[in-house]
């Protein structure tokens, strides 16, 4: 009885070809890039807490062209500032979407210069935001997910500290007034708009007339 064989049966040689290509890719040193299946590797931020701790006026866009616009508009919400603190584990303290508490969030890397924050896991997942630009002053977020995106748009921080010089001279403006206030300075504490004159004295008030 004959056996089926390479020669006999063309299956067998349909089979035999992927693996006859990858005993000569083995042998002639050539190797698979697994990385181009997985993405891109995890690699150190770009930046460190230290450098976002601050006070921030924030506004969001939807729009690129609306970005200078809301620079402005985050700039004018310094009144009422977003503080990004720097939490016990080295990270961030931040909110996340659609939470109302902040929580401490991890900068993470990827390569080829992308930074992200959010919580503990790999760079680039659903809750993550992508450093979209910082340049210590000026910083925009973007959100990974499409759907949380929609919603919040692109979130730009304009920081509100101020240069150091502009800190020491407001330290000394404020010094200098304490240490020799005005007469006038129960006036400036008074309630109210400080548009609104003083009440009238009574010693100005006009004595009735006789008719």
């Amino acid at each position: 009885m004959r056996t089926l064989s390479s020669a006999t049966n063309p299956f067998a040689r349909i089979y035999w070809i992927p693996a006859a290509a990858l005993l000569i890719a083995s042998c002639s040193g050539t190797s698979f890039n697994m990385s181009s299946l997985t993405g891109p590797a995890a690699a150190p931020p770009a930046y460190n807490a230290d450098q976002l701790v601050g006070r921030y006026g924030l506004a969001a866009y939807q729009r690129d062209e609306d970005r200078t616009r809301t620079e402005a508009e985050a700039r004018s919400q310094c009144r009422q500032p977003y503080e990004i603190a720097k939490g016990p584990g080295g990270g961030v303290v931040m909110h996340l979407a659609d939470q109302s508490q902040p929580q401490e969030l991890q900068l993470k890397g990827l390569a080829g210069g992308k930074t992200f924050i959010g919580p503990e896991g790999e760079a680039g997942g659903d809750q993550d935001r992508e450093v979209v630009s910082f340049d210590g002053r000026i910083l925009v977020l973007r959100w990974v997910s499409t759907e949380i995106a929609a919603r919040y748009g692109t979130a730009v921080y304009v920081r509100c500290d101020g240069t150091p010089q502009a800190k020491k001279k407001s330290t000394a403006k404020k010094t200098s007034s304490t240490k020799a206030p005005s007469k006038a300075a129960p006036k400036a504490q008074q309630k109210g708009p400080v548009f609104m004159a003083p009440p009238q004295e009574d010693d100005d008030v006009p004595p009735p007339t006789n008719n």
